[in-house]
């Protein structure tokens, strides 16, 4: 076997694909940095307000839910080479307009949610088609390699990016952070840049006519990508609430400081990074029971962290549910991406990233006012249950109707006559 076909890093071996995560890793880490930045600013100029970071992160996400599907349509329509160059150069310059307000003690709180605003926007636009771009970068075969190394960088950062915002943090203040994010973006366009058109696996583009409500009805069409969206949707809305569940878990359980907390974040981000490394190996689009077995084992494991008696069990439960949630979301992404007809594959990624990103913010509001009656445990039972029920629901939905079918009494068969033969 050639041991280019066989390592987890074959992706890296295409050169625009090479240049593409270069970029990314960059990016994403200063986008992990902002968000520290940020959300500490926001707390320091509150008087530590939850009500205020939560309207931060509701202005953020408000784009997502708006205009995702009309990014996707974007992207579907033009050459996504361009729509992610435009959105790095749009988000670095609203980054850098930050920046230069922070540093320059005039920056406000109003500042910081148009900021929110101004960037979902972009990501709303930027998100499906770069998820739609690795396609082209890799072709079909490659797809999910690329995709799990994508995921992997995503982990990564999210680990780095943090832990070094906070030495930043402590050491200048947010504002050499929000510059640093904002060139980091450079990276990502540079990347872009650099790229041979010419190597590229595109399909051809849609037409005018097609639009936001042709790429719905096409999922409609076609079960086999409506199952795996609507399970997504359950355990987005109810079962990913983990920047919510996690510090209330450290704090009004286990009674634990900030560090302690940032080590159960850190053993979730570590699974998945793992569960991202593990799905390197896959080289076609999954089968069904991939995607309901993942969520069954993700629903089983969130349930579990709720029973955790302690520290340490939970510590060792939330890796193996970071494992589960990125495995689950990998082969969620992995079975629509790969299933679709590439002239409606940015739509379809944009309703993934309208139900996986847009979903969870509401499903926080119904989490913590759970929570807040009665206590952080019944989030991560709620969560649980209701991803384990509906990966039963898909899992035993098809046996049921055969069953029903096979008992239901065939009315044309003709009756039995009575007799001597």
């Amino acid at each position: 076997m050639d041991k280019t076909q066989a390592s987890p890093f074959r992706s890296l071996a295409v050169r625009n694909f090479r240049l593409f995560a270069a970029g990314q890793v960059v990016s994403v880490a200063g986008t992990w940095m902002m968000v520290v930045s940020q959300d500490w600013l926001v707390l320091d100029m509150t008087g530590d307000s939850a009500t205020a970071l939560g309207t931060l992160t509701a202005l953020q996400f408000t784009p997502v839910l708006l205009l995702t599907l009309y990014g996707g349509r974007l992207a579907d329509r033009y050459d996504k080479r361009l729509l992610l160059t435009v959105a790095n150069l749009a988000s670095g310059a609203l980054a850098l307009g930050l920046a230069v307000l922070v540093l320059a003690g005039d920056v406000r709180l109003w500042h910081l949610y148009l900021f929110a605003v101004g960037l979902g926007t972009v990501n709303a636009f930027e998100v499906p088609a770069r998820m739609a771009f690795v396609a082209e970068l890799v072709g079909p075969d490659l797809l999910p390699n690329a995709s799990a190394l994508s995921a992997a960088y995503f982990s990564a950062a999210r680990v780095a990016g943090p832990a070094v915002s906070g030495l930043l943090i402590s050491a200048a203040g947010t504002g050499p952070v929000m510059l640093l994010n904002a060139a980091s973006y450079l990276a990502a366009v540079a990347g872009l840049r650099m790229m041979r058109p010419g190597d590229m696996v595109r399909a051809e583009p849609a037409g005018r006519a097609s639009g936001v409500l042709d790429g719905l009805r096409y999922v409609r069409t076609r079960p086999d990508l409506v199952v795996p969206l609507a399970l997504l949707a359950v355990i987005g809305l109810l079962g990913f609430n983990f920047q919510l569940t996690l510090p209330l878990l450290a704090k009004t359980v286990f009674h634990t400081d900030a560090t302690a907390f940032g080590l159960l974040t850190t053993a979730f981000a570590a699974g998945s990074l793992f569960a991202a490394f593990a799905t390197t190996a896959r080289r076609g689009r999954p089968a069904a029971r991939t995607v309901t077995g993942s969520a069954l084992a993700f629903g089983v494991l969130e349930t579990a962290v709720g029973f955790a008696p302690g520290y340490l069990s939970a510590a060792v439960l939330l890796c193996l549910t970071g494992f589960a949630t990125m495995y689950f979301a990998q082969a969620v992404n992995h079975r629509i991406q790969l299933g679709s007809d590439p002239r409606f594959r940015g739509r379809v990624m944009a309703l993934y990233a309208l139900i996986l990103q847009g979903l969870t913010p509401l499903g926080a509001l119904l989490v913590g006012w759970l929570m807040a009656r009665h206590g952080a445990r019944s989030g991560l039972w709620a969560g649980g249950t209701a991803s384990l029920t509906a990966a039963l629901v898909v899992l035993l939905a098809p046996r049921l109707r055969r069953g029903s079918r096979s008992t239901a009494p065939d009315t044309a068969a003709p009756a039995p006559v009575s007799g001597r033969r």
